[in-house]
């Protein structure tokens, strides 16, 4: 047993607590969704990439992303400055650019489609930056990530243990 623990919370890690192996258990879900994946970020600059699933699984409270898609960041070159102000990026404008801040905005809507909708305003700022089909491509990665939070928070991948 191991035991995490944090100012507010403590997580503890058991066999009893143990979680399926989504991608043995649905392997042909797991593959339509590392395609669906592949697919959406097809012709989209990575750094924007990463910054979209960074936010995404900030919002959406997922370690396990978080970990591996701010690992991904650095590794693609991505500064410490920006990866630190991700989730404060409305007070931190000048690290972002005004595309970068479009994506962001849209991220935050979509992943929090249900407190309110997309905004009129958040998607004509988007639609405004990116072509239709970097616009269609932007909103399919905020699908997949989404997706990949609730399957990482749902079968409680544990940060750190990046398993692709």
């Amino acid at each position: 047993m191991t035991t995490n623990t944090t100012p507010t919370m403590t997580v503890t890690h058991t066999a009893a607590n143990a979680r399926i192996n989504f991608a043995k258990a649905a392997p042909k879900a797991f593959r339509a969704l590392v395609g669906f994946d592949v697919a959406a970020r097809e012709g989209l600059d990575p750094a924007l990439v990463e910054l979209i699933q960074i936010r995404a699984s900030h919002l959406n409270h997922c370690a396990y992303c978080l970990h591996m898609h701010t690992n991904d960041a650095r590794k693609a070159g991505e500064s410490e400055h920006r990866l630190h102000m991700v989730a404060v990026w409305r007070e931190a404008p000048h690290f972002f650019t005004e595309k970068e801040r479009a994506a962001l905005a849209l991220t935050e809507s979509v992943t929090l489609v249900a407190d309110g909708g997309v905004p009129a305003d958040v998607y004509a700022e988007a639609a405004a930056r990116f072509d239709d089909e970097e616009l269609a491509q932007v909103l399919a990665l905020i699908f997949a990530i989404n997706t990949w939070n609730r399957v990482a928070l749902s079968t409680a991948k544990m940060a750190g243990t990046d398993e692709r």
